[in-house]
């Protein structure tokens, strides 16, 4: 077999202030409201991608072991995407790791699809700007548009896939933010993000919560630029409330929350109101963010890493935008 190009991508997750629940158009990704990220150093994802004559389709590892079908076909998508743009027939090899539990609340396909998109497109020989790559990434999970991003990022929902893309709010040294990862279980999800978002118009709430999130959205966005950390708990917790009420009120319902999640995020709430800088979110598993000043991410890490059933830490602050590790055009 002969290799037509290769590149390996890092890529970071993120975690949402303002949630992405549900899609516009499922096929395309386009979200039913706008988002807000930070995206998380120190947690990674590494992608390697080759395009090679010979074999007979795509060959995706995941974590060294084949992917799953499902999850193998949101790959081809997106390397189809590259192969039309670049012109190559080639079918893919493509390496995936992640440095952290996958599927299981920390946004793995987020930093997985950004890297995905940045390899691909190095391989390819493509020279995307970020808001294309983001286009790209999007493909494959919503979420991955805002990792290509570092710091503070929106993802604008648009109305078709060339003006639904992220923008970067704020840079990573804009503000000293820690996400302090509780995490309450290392399996992945029984029910995926994907049908999750497939569920959210069952739901009496979503429709309020969709016609809202322009409100949430400017809130956040505000919090953020002025680093006001106490008006961004407030909508930050909120909008994570009200996206696991979407979930419980579906058809059928999802519930991702653990006995051990509740009893934390009750915790966080009675943190603060004795003085504690500390917020909640919680994506779609049973981990919980808890989200600090650096200068109270010490003082929240050892509350956390003492409650009951609570297996480990991961602690993250802003993180930058993906890299190409490797290139190698010959072959």
């Amino acid at each position: 077999m002969t290799a037509a190009g290769r590149a390996t991508a890092v890529a970071h997750p993120n975690i949402a202030l303002i949630k992405y629940w549900g899609n516009a158009d499922a096929d395309l990704r386009l979200p039913s409201n706008g988002s807000i990220s930070m995206t998380l150093s120190g947690l990674e994802t590494r992608t390697s991608v080759a395009f090679v004559q010979g074999l007979p389709s795509d060959r995706v590892t995941i974590g060294g072991q084949p992917a799953q079908p499902q999850a193998a076909a949101r790959v081809s998508r997106v390397l189809d995407r590259v192969r039309s743009l670049a012109g190559i027939p080639r079918p893919a090899d493509v390496d995936s790791v992640n440095s952290f539990p996958t599927a299981a609340g920390i946004a793995s396909s987020a930093s997985a699809f950004a890297a995905l998109a940045c390899a691909a497109a190095a391989a390819a020989g493509l020279d995307l700007e970020a808001p294309d790559l983001s286009r790209l990434a999007r493909l494959g999970s919503g979420s991955a548009c805002r990792s290509l991003f570092g710091g503070y990022v929106e993802w604008l929902p648009g109305s078709d896939d060339a003006s639904s893309f992220s923008v970067q709010i704020a840079p990573p040294e804009h503000w000293d933010l820690v996400d302090v990862v509780a995490v309450v279980s290392r399996a992945p999800k029984e029910v995926g993000s994907s049908e999750g978002h497939r569920r959210a118009d069952t739901s009496p709430l979503q429709a309020g919560r969709v016609r809202e999130a322009p409100l949430r959205l400017a809130a956040c966005r505000r919090a953020i630029l002025e680093k006001d950390f106490s008006a961004l708990a407030e909508i930050v917790e909120q909008d994570s409330d009200l996206m696991h009420e979407v979930m419980r009120t579906s058809m059928p319902p999802l519930d991702y929350a653990s006995p051990v999640t509740q009893a934390l995020r009750s915790a966080v709430r009675s943190w603060r109101a004795t003085g504690l800088t500390v917020a909640y979110t919680q994506d779609a598993g049973l981990n919980l963010h808890l989200l600090c000043p650096a200068s109270a991410s010490k003082e929240v890490a050892e509350r956390v890493r003492s409650f009951p059933g609570v297996l480990e830490l991961l602690v993250a602050g802003p993180g930058g935008p993906p890299r190409v590790t490797k290139a190698d055009d010959s072959g």
